[in-house]
């Protein structure tokens, strides 16, 4: 069987990330059927409404929004209804429980989660911090680290640590080389939490052989051989199970959910110094 198309309008009056996220969530649950994405961002005055409702009306789907101005909310669903259209504001729900709970109603600003507050700067500042320290640079500056993210080569290490950067978390990876030394403080370190991220050998190796096919590289060398790359593994797990590291395997994991394991380690990991 083919696979069924359906069109989703995201509408929007901050970037329209919240929105992404919910409905590839969503989506991600029906199998052979894809959305076929129409993105808004910033629709913060009617003249721009008119103009999403064009293009819906042009390619009539599901709509879901966050607009938190009851004027344009109130055009959108009535649009809606002439079109037939599903709709639905994302938001709604969230912001009545948080009224029932709080007692309070809520104030009406697009875009609020983006102000410039101090979370703001400290992901910019981890950041910065993350991709300065990517794959072993800048060594003797470790200890400023929230992690430290080990693991040989094609473990994810850097996509990994770019995300935990979007979350405030300055992250420094380094890679384990056959060969090659570890920097001299990494095994001493008391701040940071040090995770080892390892994977399959078959995994790592088909990863591997792909990245030379990109660089047109020749395959007859121990980074793709599988015997060699099973003893890469086993020697960054005795390295983490010598420090007590813990070790993730991302072998069938996303980048999200090696995170979130990640965040969980880091939790229990500062708990010992409040502990102390």
């Amino acid at each position: 069987m083919g696979r069924s198309y359906f069109h989703l309008h995201l509408v929007s009056d901050a970037t329209g990330e919240t929105l992404i996220a919910v409905s590839r969530a969503a989506a991600a649950q029906y199998q052979g059927i894809s959305a076929i994405e129409h993105v808004y961002p910033l629709v913060r005055t009617s003249t721009q409404l008119e103009r999403v409702l064009g293009e819906l009306e042009a390619a009539p789907g599901m709509v879901l929004y966050t607009l938190v101005e009851p004027e344009l909310a109130g055009r959108l669903e009535e649009a809606c209804r002439e079109f037939g259209c599903p709709c639905l504001s994302v938001l709604d729900p969230v912001l009545s429980m948080f009224q029932s709970y709080l007692g309070t109603v809520s104030t009406h600003r697009p875009g609020a989660q983006h102000v410039l507050n101090g979370d703001y700067f400290k992901r910019i500042d981890a950041l910065n911090y993350t991709m300065m320290h990517d794959d072993g640079a800048l060594p003797e500056d470790l200890e400023t680290a929230d992690i430290i993210l080990i693991g040989v080569s094609r473990t994810s290490k850097t996509p990994t640590s770019i995300y935990l950067a979007n979350r405030g978390i300055k992250t420094a990876n380094i890679p384990l080389v056959p060969g090659i030394s570890l920097p001299p403080g990494l095994e001493h370190v008391k701040h940071p939490l040090v995770v080892g991220l390892v994977a399959s050998p078959e995994r790592i190796v088909q990863i591997r052989q792909n990245r030379l096919l990109t660089l047109n590289a020749s395959d007859q060398t121990p980074y793709v051989d599988k015997t060699a790359v099973t003893e890469e593994v086993a020697l960054s797990r005795k390295l983490c199970a010598r420090h007590n590291w813990p070790i993730i395997d991302v072998t069938r994991r996303s980048i999200e959910e090696t995170a979130a394991a990640i965040m969980d380690h880091l939790k229990r990991h500062r708990l010992q110094f409040i502990v102390e």
